[in-house]
């Protein structure tokens, strides 16, 4: 039996969480970005789409297609939270959720949608319940691959929902430019139109006849590649398993950035984050970890041992910073991530005292975040927190 894989497409992200935040940017041309020398689009609204405006075009060339477009900055720790909000929303449906960016995710829907006699109406109620919950609009591609349900998300735009069965694959893909073709990067596209091939329908047709020049184009690739044309491929939604060692989280950027600045708004947002769930989990970690990946790929992993266990959030924060402002240098980031590592309970965590070290004041210190973390377990929310520590949020 073919699985039911979901590819869930958030419309146009950053720019639907801003119109969430302020109402009457709906319907404006609207671009997420930095303006002056150097800027670039992050993504746009549809409305800045029908002048041309796109992702990953200088700013200065986007105001000259749309003149009457509003430039915002962007508010990377919302986009975060938005994202939170709509994978969890999402695993109310099913658990098998494996998260590839901000802003979309693959689903294993087997179980879910399997003889079920409405699947069309179940995704539209999925769709609306979102957007009523979270106001995110979403496109979804479902197919019996993570290949074809990427490609049926983008069929349909906004809120489109495309079925691609495996004997209907070639057929809805042929027409397709090539450039559409996921996985087939922007260096590869255009050798391929470069040996005739303009649209899916072309290269699926090379394949047939065993073409040598996209069997080269292609090398260790080109059987995945036929594979994914003839409808099989990979259906294996992979879930990132808990760590009972450490906490991590990490995310993939909507364009890559040397951008400093920003990449701080997604450490902060990503510290937060940890912060609460590891207080959530009544733990403490002893070091905090730094991931960056670049524009070709290589990860870089640098880790901090701290003085003493914490989970909290401005210390995590800080710790990262220091690691990202040693570490950046002249990196294009696609990826970053912060992991707090060798968790342990607090109360088995063993107090070394220095000469200068106040016992009981430290005995008190000790017990009060003790207490204070067993009360947020139990209220399985962050109520409370001592004054030092709502000051350091501030």
């Amino acid at each position: 039996m073919s699985k039911i894989i979901l590819h869930i497409d958030l419309n146009a992200f950053f720019v639907r969480c801003e119109e969430i935040e302020d109402p009457s940017l709906i319907g404006k041309p609207v671009i997420i970005g930095r303006n002056g020398r150097g800027g670039v689009v992050s993504t746009c609204s549809y409305e800045a789409r029908k002048y041309g405006v796109s992702s990953g075009m200088p700013t200065f060339k986007a105001l000259a297609l749309c003149k009457n477009a509003i430039v915002i900055h962007g508010h990377y720790e919302l986009y975060h939270r938005k994202s939170i909000e709509f994978i969890k929303f999402i695993k109310r449906y099913s658990q098998i959720v494996e998260q590839v960016s901000v802003d979309e995710c693959f689903v294993d829907m087997t179980k879910v949608l399997y003889k079920h006699p409405n699947p069309i109406g179940f995704l539209e109620e999925l769709q609306s319940n979102l957007l009523k919950e979270t106001g995110l609009k979403c496109s979804i591609g479902v197919a019996p691959t993570k290949f074809l349900a990427k490609m049926g998300s983008d069929m349909k735009k906004p809120m489109g929902i495309t079925i691609i069965h495996r004997k209907d694959a070639r057929e809805k893909l042929a027409p397709l430019p090539i450039k559409d073709f996921y996985g087939i990067g922007k260096k590869t596209a255009p050798r391929l139109e470069q040996l005739g091939v303009k649209t899916i329908g072309d290269l699926a047709k090379l394949i047939d006849e065993e073409n040598q020049d996209i069997k080269d184009t292609f090398g260790k690739f080109y059987n995945v590649i036929k594979d994914w044309i003839n409808g099989y491929g990979d259906d294996n939604v992979n879930t990132e398993p808990w760590d009972p060692k450490s906490l991590g989280h990490s995310t993939t950027l909507p364009h890559d950035t040397t951008d400093i600045d920003e990449l701080k708004d997604y450490v902060r947002s990503i510290s937060k984050e940890i912060s609460e769930e590891v207080k959530k989990a009544n733990k403490v970690g002893n070091g905090v970890q730094l991931v960056l990946k670049d524009k070709n790929f290589k990860v870089t992993n640098r880790s901090k041992k701290l003085s003493k266990p914490t989970n909290d959030f401005a210390t995590i924060y800080q710790e990262a910073v220091n690691l990202l402002e040693k570490n950046l240098g002249d990196k294009v980031i696609r990826l970053i991530g912060v992991t707090l590592q060798d968790l342990v309970d607090p109360r088995d965590v063993a107090v070394q005292l220095s000469i200068f070290d106040n016992f009981d004041e430290i005995k008190e210190e000790c017990a009060t975040k003790i207490l204070i973390n067993e009360l947020n377990r139990k209220m399985n929310k962050s109520v409370f927190k001592t004054a030092a520590d709502e000051l350091k949020e501030k």
